[in-house]
């Protein structure tokens, strides 16, 4: 007598089948639980973090903070209303401890679930405030992919399949000042990153953000500077416009924000974002913006960055991995903070150090608009021996990639 027997598919088979891609390269790691600065797959093998989920994980996965947080928040409540009609403490607490951290402009929040919807709101306010309708990004930008700000990307190989899109968009060069002169009294708003980051991280040079600012001051055009990669000590100050020492009109946070959980924000003065109250009432409404669970989570993140002085160390672990990512095959490494970009001498070698990286046990992402360059964005906890413990497989790749030519 023979029997059967039905082979039940793996997970890697199921995600395959059911959950949907966005590209046919999926990295497939298979993760069962993750702590610190480390990622564990269902084999059991460990890997040092240094991408946070591209910048998301600033303290480290499950931070005791963030996860107490969480689960003090939900033994309350959960979803009660869509966003700005209930009073929820954990709303209130979270805007009241991030608004004490900055200048006097920035006076309220407005919450959403990712930043690619902090955008889009922004994009929004700027027309409804100024009465405008032109809006400025810069060329090599990534602002997410709803349509809006999908608008906003220069790339138009990438964009055309989605055409049409916004209309009113202009481009101009980051770190050009030449370029400003298309701010113009028709113009909204400008956005921009005060870093730019899928470019292969581009700081801004020459005091350029200073002047961007001065020359919006002129035309009465709003600054909107997206903080989301840049935002909660990436690039050792609590937030980049603090560190490039101008500060803009409105400001867009997400990513590091809630300590894993999903929540974004657009902050700005209570008079700019009342022109969302009034004709037409309603001006901007979200479902889950503000979910008690993601404040929760967003408030213990802040408090962890606060409270442990983690920012406080970013610079001097910048210098530190500077100074362990010497090799023949690293041309350059940009930074601002523990936003880096590590450039090879070419560009043939990237996919072999990527891939021979996370083979030792470590994880890097590439970028969108810069092909000879991968992306280093460890939390922020990172230590100095785990520093050195990442400079050697790196170097180990660079040397395996040399081999290979």
């Amino acid at each position: 007598m023979s029997f059967l027997f039905l082979r039940m598919p793996t997970i890697r088979q199921l995600y395959l089948e059911h959950v949907a891609q966005t590209s046919e390269l999926s990295l497939m790691l298979e993760v069962e639980r993750a702590e610190g600065m480390y990622i564990y797959d269902t084999s059991g093998k460990k890997y040092l973090d240094l991408n946070s989920g591209i910048s998301v994980s600033s303290v480290g996965h499950r931070h005791p903070k963030v996860v107490a947080a969480i689960k003090n928040q939900v033994d309350k409540h959960l979803h009660t209303m869509v966003y700005g009609e209930h009073v929820h403490q954990s709303q209130v607490a979270y805007a009241h401890k991030l608004i004490q951290q900055l200048p006097d402009h920035f006076e309220s929040v407005y919450y959403f679930m990712s930043g690619t919807e902090a955008v889009e709101a922004a994009m929004k306010l700027g027309k409804r405030y100024t009465g405008r309708y032109e809006i400025i990004s810069c060329t090599n930008a990534y602002h997410g992919s709803t349509q809006g700000a999908e608008s906003l990307r220069s790339d138009h190989e990438y964009s055309q399949a989605f055409l049409p899109l916004l209309p009113g968009i202009k481009h101009i060069r980051f770190n050009h000042e030449e370029d400003l002169a298309q701010i113009t009294e028709k113009t909204a708003c400008i956005i921009l990153e005060p870093v730019q980051a899928e470019a292969g991280v581009q700081p801004p040079v020459d005091n350029y953000l200073q002047k961007v600012r001065k020359r919006c001051d002129e035309t009465g055009t709003l600054m909107i500077l997206d903080e989301i990669q840049t935002g909660f000590g990436r690039t050792g100050y609590l937030f980049a416009f603090q560190k490039y020492n101008i500060v803009p009109d409105v400001m867009c946070i997400g990513k590091a924000m809630g300590g894993g959980m999903p929540i974004s924000g657009l902050v700005t003065s209570n008079e700019i974002i009342r022109a969302f109250v009034k004709n037409p009432n309603l001006g901007h409404i979200t479902t889950f913006g503000g979910h008690p669970v993601g404040c929760a989570a967003a408030l213990g993140n802040l408090e962890a960055l606060l409270d442990e002085s983690i920012v406080d160390s970013v610079l001097i672990k910048e210098k530190l991995i500077h100074h362990v990512l010497q090799h023949p095959i690293i041309k350059e490494v940009r930074s601002s903070g523990l936003m880096m970009a590590v450039e090879l001498t070419k560009r043939k070698y990237l996919k072999h150090v990527v891939a021979h990286i996370l083979e030792q046990g470590a994880i890097v992402d590439y970028f969108l608009f810069n092909n000879k360059s991968f992306r280093l964005a460890p939390p922020l906890i990172i230590t100095k021996e785990q520093i050195e413990t990442a400079g050697q497989i790196i170097r180990n790749a660079c040397d395996y990639a040399l081999s290979k030519y």
